[in-house]
């Protein structure tokens, strides 16, 4: 049995979708797999989520006393270090998903308790090599594997609408890009979704129109299905999951060049620096020649294929079963 300790997905919703599609995967082999929450907002009694047995703090079970049934114990985020004490407790090896390069994240995995850290790409993976090479007395786990965060593009797909969108309105993402150029472009129509977390940058614009936080199965039908153009101009992103899921219906996506970004959207993104607004406004109006959005269309769709997350699963599963 492998069982997670997790926040719930509106915590972070980019991650915690993320960990439920592994999970899922596993389900699907057979596995038994149970999600322990740690946040009390939700349910009050535990569901079955594609094959997950979501059990919610106010059953009150005690996740530490629980892994001592477990084969494999699997944390992330703020989890870790009490999923970690259980694991250690209870002489079961300790998995870790690790969404992003942050030095908290390092330390985390870096315990001397972490028998496999999952990295969600390659340029993770290779920050996470320079981290423990400069702090040499931290055990770097015992093994490690990249798994893209999985995006299976039959969820997702949908045909795109006429908004220019934004999803997450939390400065870090890029909020206020998002609104100077709503401004600058009055004529437009502009969708932005308010996030899981963070202070929600909301601004009033006649052009503009602010949904709330949309969960992952209705994102197809809510959001990308009234996409014609996805920004992301966000500060930082260890991969960018959303522009994986815009992608999937050949929605083109304009981003920052993060190293996450680049690795995740490849040949198919446009990147634009943050500050430059100019360039922004540039690349949204480059996509009003037909010819040139269906270029992009098509560039995103190719991409989108290209993530198929079936590999990446297959490799997570793998790992997982190789700890048993």
């Amino acid at each position: 049995m492998a069982k997670l300790h997790a926040y719930p997905p509106h915590h972070n919703a980019g991650a915690e979708w993320a960990a439920h599609n592994l999970l899922r995967a596993l389900a699907a082999r057979g596995h038994q797999v149970e999600v322990h929450l740690s946040e009390a907002p939700g349910p009050r009694e535990a569901f079955d989520l594609d094959g997950v047995q979501v059990i919610p703090p106010a059953l009150r079970r005690d996740f530490g006393k629980e892994t001592r049934t477990a084969g494999v114990v699997i944390s992330h985020l703020e989890n870790v270090p009490s999923a970690a004490a259980a694991a250690r407790g209870w002489g079961r090896p300790l998995v870790v998903l690790c969404h992003n390069t942050f030095p908290a994240t390092f330390k985390q995995i870096g315990s001397g308790t972490t028998a496999l850290a999952v990295y969600n790409s390659q340029w993770m993976a290779a920050a996470a090599g320079e981290y423990f090479a400069e702090h040499p007395k931290l055990a770097r786990p015992e093994r490690e594997v990249i798994v893209r965060p999985p995006v299976v593009a039959a969820d997702y797909a949908a045909s795109p609408g006429n908004c220019i969108t934004l999803i997450n309105l939390f400065v870090n993402k890029g909020s206020d890009v998002f609104w100077q150029l709503a401004e600058r472009m009055p004529g437009r129509k502009f969708l932005a979704v308010r996030g899981s977390y963070g202070e929600q940058d909301v601004r009033d614009l006649p052009n503009v129109e602010v949904v709330d936080n949309v969960p992952g199965p209705e994102m197809a039908k809510l959001v990308y299905g009234r996409t014609r153009i996805l920004l992301m101009p966000s500060e930082y992103e260890s991969w960018g999951r959303v522009g994986a899921e815009a992608m999937a219906s050949g929605i083109p996506v304009i981003a920052t060049p993060t190293p996450g970004l680049r690795e995740s959207l490849g040949k198919a993104g446009t990147f634009v620096r943050k500050d430059d607004l100019d360039g922004w406004q540039a690349a949204v109006e480059r996509l009003d020649d037909p010819a040139a959005y269906e270029t992009a269309s098509a560039a995103a769709l190719q991409r989108s294929a290209q993530l198929d997350p079936a590999a990446d699963l297959a490799r997570w599963c793998k790992a997982i079963e190789a700890l048993g």
